[in-house]
């Protein structure tokens, strides 16, 4: 009986590292190469608008690999499918490190494909297997997730400046997806089947005509909008403000550290409260305020900076739960993730590169910046709505 009791919390315990050490590869690796880009600009002779694809490219491929994660979980299993995802993303990375601007920009595309299935396909796993410690847990994987895109980014410079080079320090990434394909592998012998209250097709329609799965789509998609408009552009806003490169860049950091932060906060405050939908509403006005102050008062731009990081995290955390709590199995939970973060991260490729025609035209960046606050009031409108306690589509 002991032994029994023993054996479970161990696999238990080995089924949470596995989730963490896959978060951490879902970030670290799409993040890590960000601090390499001018590096790779000057080596290849790639223009501005071709490194920045760089960082589109993977979000274009969340887009259009979110909605399928859930139909391939349904053949493969969970576990298999979240397996084959780090599988794909070590591939991607093995073919972004050779010498060759075309195989860098095929493994940055395959990489976004592994980085969307275990993007959609971690909240219907923690739905499944703990669906009592939900916050918790994404609190959990989300603190993890920021903290290996900080420590990514910390560390990718030195390395490339080691005799393997950039080449090398993007080959490195890979210890990754590696761990992790190490620690999954005894779910594979733990395959369950997703728990469907109907048909997956029918549910999957569902989830696109119900207006609680819009309102949380629109929740977590104008947080990746904004949030990739902020973290691409910071370091350009603060220099237009009279930063230094280097403050600029320890903001940078800053930002990604603050995003990280509210991974231990937010859980125990959701854990408390009986109605979440104020808390969405002051998370996501965080952003506004924030966003607005960096034109207002950009002399105080570390705490406009630690402010939306802030909410920008807890926004995700919360979003990420509502999946959890409002999906009716597992299978619904990959579907509303997929549909979430489809549409969130088809609305994060497009930020970006408008904001910045928008700076182009306007000579500075307050437009994009009060778009950004307006947007996160809209955000917090949808927190609101997506926070009530109801099913996407009833069984």
């Amino acid at each position: 009986m002991t032994t029994a009791i023993t054996s479970r919390a161990r696999q238990g315990w080995l089924l949470i590292a596995g989730i963490l050490m896959i978060a951490t590869t879902l970030r670290v690796t799409f993040t890590g190469a960000a601090p390499l880009l001018d590096a790779i600009r000057g080596d290849y002779g790639l223009t501005t608008a071709q490194t920045g694809m760089l960082t589109t490219l993977p979000l274009l491929a969340f887009a259009l690999i979110s909605p399928l994660a859930a139909g391939v979980a349904r053949r493969m299993g969970m576990e298999r499918s979240l397996f084959a995802a780090m599988l794909i993303i070590c591939l991607g990375i093995a073919i972004r490190s050779f010498p060759s601007p075309i195989l860098l920009f095929s493994g940055t595309a395959i990489i976004g494909c592994g980085i969307a299935l275990g993007n959609v396909l971690l909240p219907g796993i923690i739905k499944r297997d703990f669906s009592h410690q939900v916050a918790r847990l994404t609190g959990a994987y989300s603190l993890t997730m920021g903290a290996a895109a900080a420590l990514g980014s910390a560390l990718i410079v030195p390395l490339a400046m080691t005799r393997a080079g950039w080449h090398g320090a993007l080959l490195m990434l890979a210890v990754f997806p590696l761990l992790a394909l190490l620690l999954w592998m005894p779910q594979l012998k733990n395959r369950q089947p997703a728990s469907i209250s109907a048909s997956p097709v029918s549910q999957n329609r569902g989830i696109w005509r119900s207006a609680l799965a819009w309102q949380l789509t629109l929740f977590l998609g104008i947080n990746s909008l904004i949030y990739y408009v902020v973290i691409g552009w910071l370091p350009a806003i603060l220099l237009s403000y009279g930063y230094s490169e280097v403050e600029a860049g320890s903001l940078h950091g800053l930002l990604q550290l603050a995003t990280a932060s509210p991974g231990i906060l937010i859980p125990l405050i959701l854990h408390r409260l009986r109605d979440p939908r104020g808390l969405a509403v002051i998370i996501a006005l965080l952003c506004a305020i924030s966003s607005a102050g960096f034109v207002l008062w950009p002399a105080e731009s570390m705490l406009w900076t630690l402010m939306f990081g802030f909410g920008s995290g807890g926004t995700m955390i919360l979003g990420l739960t509502f999946i959890g709590l409002r999906a009716g199995s597992a299978h619904q939970a990959a579907a509303l993730s997929g549909m979430a973060q489809s549409v969130g991260y088809l609305l994060a490729a497009c930020g970006p590169p408008l904001m910045g025609s928008i700076h182009d035209a306007s000579g500075n960046w307050h437009i994009p910046l009060i778009a950004c606050a307006l947007l996160s009031v809209v955000m917090a409108l949808s927190g609101a709505l997506a926070g009530r306690e109801r099913e996407t589509v009833r069984k």
